[in-house]
C-alpha cells in the first residue's frame, strides 16, 4: 500500500473520530440541559405547592372557630362577613346571639366608646349567658349604670388577641385581669366561661362569644 493511500485512510479515520466526539458531546449537552430544566420545573412546582400550603394554613388561622359559630347568620349584616365591616357595637347589634349584650351596652352608654376604640378584644356573652343570671339580679344590673359599665368593660381587653395569643392573663378596660386557659378550639375564661365561637372579626375588634357573664372581682 502506498504512503499516499495510507495518509488518506488515516485522515478519514481522524475525521470520523472527530465527528463521533462532536455527536457525543452534543448528546451529553442536550441531556444535561433537559435534566437542569426538569430540576428547575420540579423546584418551581415544589415552591408553588409550599406557598399554596402556607396560604391555606394562614387562611384557616384567620377563620372563626367553635360549635356556636354555626348559629351565626350565613349572610347579611349579622354574618361573619357583615360583622367584619362594622365597628364592634354595631356588628353585635346585627347578631341575634348578642341582643341582650347590645341592650346592656346601650343602657351603659358604651356604644360610641366601643365603636371608636381601636384594636380591642371583646368577650361577648350570649343571650343565654345573661339568662343564667337570676332575673332580679339582671334587672338590678341593667338599672345601675355604674355597676353595668364596670361589668361590661371587664369584658374588653385593650388589644386584639389572636387565638394563638389568647391563653394567659389579660388586663381589661375595667382595670382588673381575666385569665384564659386552653387552646383552640377549647378556651375557658376565668375557669367557668367557655368560648363558644371565637376569632370573630369586626372593623375594630376581635370577638370571642362566651357562655357566661364575666364578673370583676371588685
Amino acid at each position: 500500500m502506498s504512503a499516499s493511500i495510507r495518509n488518506r485512510r488515516t485522515f478519514t479515520a481522524l475525521l470520523a473520530s472527530g465527528a463521533l466526539a462532536l455527536t457525543l458531546g452534543a448528546c451529553s449537552s442536550s441531556s444535561g440541559s433537559s435534566s437542569s430544566s426538569a430540576s428547575a420545573q420540579t423546584a418551581a412546582s415544589s415552591s408553588a405547592a409550599m406557598s399554596g400550603s402556607t396560604a391555606s394554613a394562614a387562611a384557616a388561622a384567620d377563620q372563626p372557630f367553635g360549635a356556636a359559630c354555626a348559629a351565626v347568620p350565613k349572610d347579611g349584616a349579622g354574618s361573619f362577613t357583615g360583622m367584619a365591616k362594622d365597628p364592634v357595637a354595631t356588628a353585635a347589634s346585627n347578631n341575634p346571639l348578642l341582643s341582650t349584650l347590645v341592650t346592656a351596652v346601650k343602657q351603659a352608654g358604651l356604644v360610641d366608646t366601643l365603636n371608636s376604640a381601636q384594636n380591642i378584644t371583646v368577650f361577648a356573652p350570649t343571650n343565654d349567658a345573661f339568662a343564667k343570671l337570676p332575673k332580679a339580679d339582671l334587672d338590678a344590673l341593667l338599672a345601675d349604670k355604674d355597676k353595668l359599665t364596670k361589668v361590661l368593660t371587664y369584658h374588653v381587653a385593650p388589644e386584639r388577641l389572636a387565638p394563638n395569643a389568647l391563653a394567659g392573663t389579660h388586663k381589661t378596660l375595667e382595670g382588673g385581669d381575666l385569665t384564659v386557659t386552653g387552646s383552640e378550639p377549647d378556651f375557658t375564661v376565668n375557669g367557668n366561661s367557655k368560648v363558644l365561637c371565637g376569632n370573630v372579626q369586626t372593623a375594630n375588634a376581635t370577638v370571642y362569644i362566651v357562655d357566661t357573664v364575666l364578673m370583676p372581682t371588685s
